[in-house]
């Protein structure tokens, strides 16, 4: 890996801070964005500017890409300007979420260029891109898993998950119901506790010290909603988009996703109320309103 140029497409909120973090570890970087407010930092510590996926591709080795969508996945790695139209990065790897259905056909048409495609959807959010501490789920041949490993672990944790392409992807979308439906089913509970005179801080912190402890109550209530800011910093479309990615896949495959839909509703709900750019612990404000309750501190 050492002396390879990385090439990195898609400079949101997790992307830069990804991309900052190899810079800051001495990498090479080419980077790319619609978005020239987002390019411009990168470029100002030493990043190079590309036009277009096809250019970071055509001046790295090694092309990463952290994006919002399937459908863009599939236009950054395989359009007429993606990375595939390169000449000279031979591996892609994809820190998005999509589901395995999209990063099987995204691996499937690298294979037959002869360059490799790695899923390796993250967790951990802005915090954890920031400070270089995300879990990172990664499929794809053990070998090119290894290869990378090293740049890996400059944004977090690697786990190797299998060398199926999407199985990453799968592990992705079954941490993200859980992050999901712990948040929903949270906000009911506490805004209950709420509604009979209870603190909503005691009730995190007693749940946190029982049973019912999860990322909802131990992290999300106390940075986002009890403080009344809700700005934990992931949108309410993209989790909907996480859930709802993770409910049709179950459903191929023929697993029933009763609390699943459940919560894709309640997303939907949200996003209908809120909009889809609010953050998505702004299904707690959703309860509070069917409730009659607000959950704020003193």
């Amino acid at each position: 890996m050492a002396g390879e140029v990385l090439g990195f497409v898609g400079l949101g909120q997790m992307g830069s801070r990804m991309a900052a973090r190899l810079i800051d570890a001495g990498h090479a970087l080419v980077v790319f964005d619609p978005v020239e407010a987002a390019v411009a930092p990168l470029v100002a510590r030493g990043a190079r500017r590309a036009a277009s996926p096809a250019e970071v591709a055509d001046l790295a080795d090694i092309v990463l890409a952290s994006l919002p969508t399937p459908d863009v996945v599939r236009a950054v790695g395989l359009g007429p300007d993606g990375v595939l139209s390169g000449q000279r990065a031979r591996r892609f790897v994809d820190f998005s979420t999509t589901g395995p259905r999209v990063a099987q056909q995204v691996a499937a048409a690298f294979e037959e260029r002869g360059r490799t495609s790695i899923d390796a959807p993250v967790s951990g959010g802005i915090t954890g891109a920031e400070k270089g501490t995300l879990a990172i789920m990664v499929s794809g041949p053990r070998a090119e898993y290894e290869a990378l490993e090293p740049v890996l672990r400059v944004m977090g944790k690697p786990f190797f998950c299998g060398e199926k392409a999407g199985q990453a992807q799968v592990l992705k979308l079954c941490n993200n119901l859980l992050a999901a439906a712990a948040l929903v089913a949270s906000s009911e509970a506490i805004a209950m506790g709420v509604k009979a005179g209870l603190d909503p801080s005691l009730i995190c912190e007693v749940i946190n010290s029982s049973s019912g402890r999860n990322s909802a109550t131990q992290d999300k209530f106390p940075r986002a909603v009890i403080p009344r800011s809700f700005d934990f910093g992931f949108t309410t479309a993209l989790s909907l988009k996480d859930v709802g990615l993770c409910v049709d896949e179950a459903g191929a495959m023929g697993v029933p996703m009763v609390v699943g839909s459940a919560v894709r509703q309640m997303l939907a709900v949200t996003s209908a109320t809120f909009g889809p750019g609010s953050d998505f612990t702004n299904v707690a404000r959703l309860v509070e309103g069917w409730a009659g309750v607000e959950i704020g501190g003193a």
